[in-house]
């Protein structure tokens, strides 16, 4: 108890004295420009009575020999003497609360005599009239030397999407006190993202007083991209200039560009403020879309008919990206052909060969066209397509698909395109000539054919065309396999004889040869055949023919044979190895039974000797 009566007696005679009222200002003197407003900050604490404090603010010039000036008042409206009370009416001269117990003395428009010691006081509410009740800071008014020009203007003029856009100005503030600028570039209005043209603001880059460069919200990526910049140029008498860059314009960047100078000081109690500001507007962006201008064709228009050998030229031309040199662009010639049965309408669309935007030419469905066709960049923005030789297997809807990278002429692999346009179609057909073809697959007579022999099978071709031809055929082997829906055929190609008398034999094909007898008749051989080589085997014919140059292509004309079933028999001594197996196993069984049957009469006989005895 008597700890607790010590304690309560300290605080009765410490409190008194804890309890201090204090007024902070922040510490002076401080510099500010004429014509641009100041805010005082003025905070009491250590107060008694209620949380929302009265704040009287005076004022004392150096003309005025130390008289006060009342400047406003929180409690009294009367208060302001002459000078302040038309400001003080008309907002101008104003206080502003941050807490009950903490306002701001602003004034928006600084005039040189306004310079001078500003006084912050707090009526008493305390029951003991302790601490301080006022604090004063020193307020410098210096003259407005921030400045701001331009070279030029936007012109108003609509730019290409992808076009380069650079902006500049020059910024100064020539002032005895060491003061920092910062330069600020940004957008009002115009934004699609923004759903209210005219009303939006956008910082695009700016550099702070410490030459920090850094972009706005909406345009970080861009900036680290590097498609945005921000450079100060050490400048003359009149000023700095500062160059801002955005490398490639999208239709998001329209608006009304401006460029914002701001002046800055450090304050005794280290914070740097702005003390001016200035902004200067640049002219109105406009941007044309690529979508609305890019356009992308093809020639020859319309249809192309050709003669099998043929050359073949296809031009594609770009127009509407702007600068060329300043945007990548990746062209593709795309060839849609003839659909086949298990093909989507209008057939399967392949690639034929791109230029990538550094130039680099690559074929797509057939690497080999590279030493029989070229692509090259003739002119800025068109690109030819050449086979030196075309062929039936060439038919089809060429289109001419170009990807725009705006502004970016070396972008990288995984970089998205601006833009993707195709070309209309132009259709690439052939005279051929008429061709028949007929396939037969026999099996030639002999005797039966048994596991471990050689299958011979006869393939007999037939091909009627004018000009000189050759056959290719192909054998197939359809046997039936277990499916989880239950058995199945299954199609496995075995060996072929190509057009040029080439054989070729499958990895998985077994013991086999193909050879080509006569011009018509070719022959598959399965050696050693054992039961995996039974099924049905069927041979198919394409037929290819020779152009006028000598090449060979392939006409598209082909057969197929019916099938001819192969069943192997089991060998002679297959079929004696069960009757062996069974007489041997009789024998010994009827020996086994006659040996024992002998033993047991005989210990009968033995054992009836023994008891006569």
């Amino acid at each position: 108890m008597a700890s607790w009566r010590s304690a309560l007696l300290w605080l009765h005679w410490v409190t008194p004295y804890a309890l201090c009222r204090d007024v902070a200002l922040p510490p002076g003197p401080l510099y500010r420009v004429a014509g641009f407003p100041v805010s005082l900050p003025c905070s009491v604490s250590g107060y008694e009575g209620p949380r929302t404090q009265d704040f009287e603010w005076y004022q004392y010039r150096d003309d005025t020999k130390g008289h006060q000036i009342g400047v406003i008042s929180t409690r009294d409206q009367g208060f302001p003497y002459a000078p302040f009370q038309p400001r003080v009416r008309s907002g101008e001269v104003r206080v502003e609360r941050d807490s009950g117990d903490k306002v701001r003395l602003v004034v928006q428009r600084l005039r040189p005599d306004d310079q001078g010691r500003y006084e912050c006081y707090t009526p008493s509410t305390d029951t003991k009239y302790q601490g301080n009740y006022s604090a004063s800071v020193e307020v410098k008014v210096i003259p407005d030397t921030l400045l701001i020009s331009h070279h030029r203007t936007l012109s108003g003029q609509p730019m290409a999407e992808g076009a380069e856009l650079q902006l500049t100005c020059k910024a100064a503030a020539q002032s005895q006190q060491h003061t920092h600028v910062s330069v600020t570039f940004g957008v009002r209005g115009g934004s699609a993202l923004s759903g209210a043209p005219g009303h939006n603001l956008r910082e695009v880059v700016s550099i702070d007083r410490m030459l920090a460069v850094s972009p706005g919200r909406s345009y970080d990526r861009r900036y680290r991209d590097g498609e945005i910049s921000l450079e100060k140029r050490s400048g003359d008498s009149s000023g700095d200039l500062y160059v801002m860059r955005i490398g490639a314009v999208a239709p998001e960047d329209a608006g009304s560009f401006f460029c914002e100078a701001a002046q800055w000081i450090l304050d005794p109690n280290g914070e740097w403020q702005r003390i001016a500001q200035r902004t200067l507007e640049l002219g109105n962006l406009t941007v044309q879309p690529l979508a609305d201008s890019l356009k992308v064709t093809s020639k020859p228009s319309g249809e192309v008919v050709l003669e099998a050998g043929a050359p073949l030229s296809l031009t594609c031309e770009v127009s509407g990206v702007g600068s060329l040199s300043r945007s990548g662009l990746l062209v593709q010639w795309m060839r849609r052909g003839v659909a086949s049965s298990d093909a989507p309408p209008g057939g399967v669309e392949v690639e034929v060969a791109r230029m990538s935007p550094d130039g680099v030419v690559s074929w797509g469905d057939d690497s080999s066209r590279a030493g029989g066709a070229s692509m090259e960049k003739e002119v800025q923005g068109r690109y030819a397509l050449r086979l030196f030789a075309a062929h039936p297997a060439d038919s089809g809807a060429y289109r001419c698909v170009v990807s725009v990278f705006a502004g970016r002429p070396n972008p990288g692999s995984s970089s998205p395109a601006t833009i993707t346009q195709r070309s209309e179609g132009v259709t690439v057909s052939f005279k051929t000539k008429e061709v028949s073809v007929s396939a037969v697959a026999e099996l030639p007579r002999g005797p039966l054919l048994r596991r471990g022999n050689t299958v011979a099978l006869l393939c007999n071709v037939s091909v009627s065309t004018t000009g000189r031809s050759q056959a290719e055929v192909r054998w197939l082997l359809r046997r039936e396999v277990q499916a989880e829906g239950g058995p199945a055929a299954e199609d496995r190609p075995l060996a072929a004889v190509t057009h040029d008398g080439l054989s070729r034999l499958y990895s998985d094909a077994g013991e086999l040869s193909v050879d080509r007898l006569t011009p018509t008749c070719y022959r598959l051989r399965v050696h050693a055949a054992q039961v995996e080589a039974q099924g049905q085997y069927r041979c198919q014919v394409e037929v290819w023919s020779q152009d006028p140059h000598g090449g060979w292509y392939n006409t598209g004309a082909r057969a197929e044979s019916l099938p001819v079933r192969v069943y192997l028999y089991a060998r002679a001594m297959d079929l004696l190895l069960i009757p062996l197996v069974v007489g041997v196993s009789s024998a010994l069984f009827v020996g086994i039974l006659i040996i024992a049957t002998v033993t047991c009469c005989f210990m009968k006989r033995l054992a009836r000797q023994r008891s006569r005895k």
